[in-house]
């Protein structure tokens, strides 16, 4: 006999647009079907893709009726005929059958607008799964996430952690975790600076400064920290492009006043007073080899490049080994 306590709701209803919360609410749901029967499977559709004798099939009772869980996937573009399958199931649930019906919320046809009313008339367990876009929505976020994991996280670390990594939710449920087992789980602002430092204020310029200087170390970190913040490849392969061939054309005027220079260099005086800095180091030979460098990395991240990630990372090491070339 099944222990009542173990039994799953038989009706779940998602409700929102925010992915990552969808995403663990279809999850938590097979989760509790399982506890029941270890072997439910899941099966995952979108309504749209739908007929009413395949819905029919996926939720029919089976002979031994084995855990499933169907989950149905944009409901807000449900038909009346989906619909009117959806409700006339839900009178006679089939044993080991745990629907989810993921629904934005919206809808056009007067079926979609009236599926999640009926769906909490009928009992459903209701997950709210609303997009966070405010500030406070988010910092709530990052303190749950920290506490679900088992730590405390003060004001000032909740704002540093968001600084620092961004507003995507699974960054920021990664990085919270991730806090939490390298500081035994007491976290504050020096917590998330150290464990962070400078990830939030990396660009393709910041990976452009340390390639030219010819730190090859930080520069292979920032082009990392780059890739998995989402910069762009062509964004971050423009910038060293424009650090090369600056450094370049400064160096073949000459050695003067950046406010001077400006007129004929067609730049700004900070540009060139910041190029002057940078070509310290800098011999013909190993501009000429940059100067192929970034035209090679410019074709790569443009489609000519399997992986445009170890193109970015060859390419700035190759830069910072081209600055000891005379």
């Amino acid at each position: 006999m099944t222990d009542p306590a173990a039994t799953p709701a038989p009706l779940h209803l998602v409700l929102g647009e925010e992915e990552l919360l969808i995403e663990r609410a279809v999850r938590g749901a097979l989760s509790a079907a399982r506890m029941a029967d270890p072997s439910a499977d899941l099966t995952r559709v979108r309504v749209s893709e739908l007929t009413a004798p395949a819905l029919l099939e996926m939720v029919s009772p089976s002979l031994f009726a084995e855990g499933r869980v169907i989950a149905l996937e944009s409901a807000q573009d449900v038909s009346q005929e989906i619909a009117d399958v959806v409700l006339s199931y839900l009178k006679q649930p089939a044993d080991g059958v745990t629907l989810v019906v993921v629904h934005s919320g919206g809808g056009r046809s007067k079926a979609a607008k009236a599926l999640p009313p009926a769906l909490r008339k009928a009992g459903a367990e209701v997950v709210e799964c609303a997009k966070i876009t405010k500030p406070a929505e988010r910092e709530a976020f990052v303190r749950n996430e920290v506490r679900q994991a088992g730590g405390k996280i003060d004001g000032a670390g909740v704002l540093a952690l968001i600084d620092a990594v961004g507003s995507d939710l699974r960054e920021l449920a990664s990085a919270s975790a991730q806090l939490v087992a390298d500081t035994g789980g007491r976290i504050d602002e020096e917590a998330v600076r150290r464990y962070h430092r400078g990830r939030a204020d990396v660009t393709g310029f910041a990976v452009a400064e340390k390639a030219v200087a010819g730190d090859r170390s930080a520069a292979l970190e920032s082009v990392r920290w780059a890739m998995q913040i989402g910069v762009p490849h062509v964004l971050v392969a423009d910038a060293l492009a424009d650090a090369v061939r600056t450094i370049a054309r400064v160096t073949a005027a000459g050695r003067g006043n950046p406010n001077q220079m400006a007129g004929e260099l067609g730049m700004p005086p900070w540009k060139i007073r910041k190029a002057q800095g940078q070509s310290r180091g800098w011999g013909q030979d190993g501009l000429a080899d940059a100067m192929q460098i970034v035209a090679r990395l410019n074709a790569e991240v443009k489609g000519a490049a399997a992986n445009p990630d170890y193109a970015l990372e060859r390419a700035v090491l190759e830069l910072a080994a081209a600055k000891d070339k005379r």
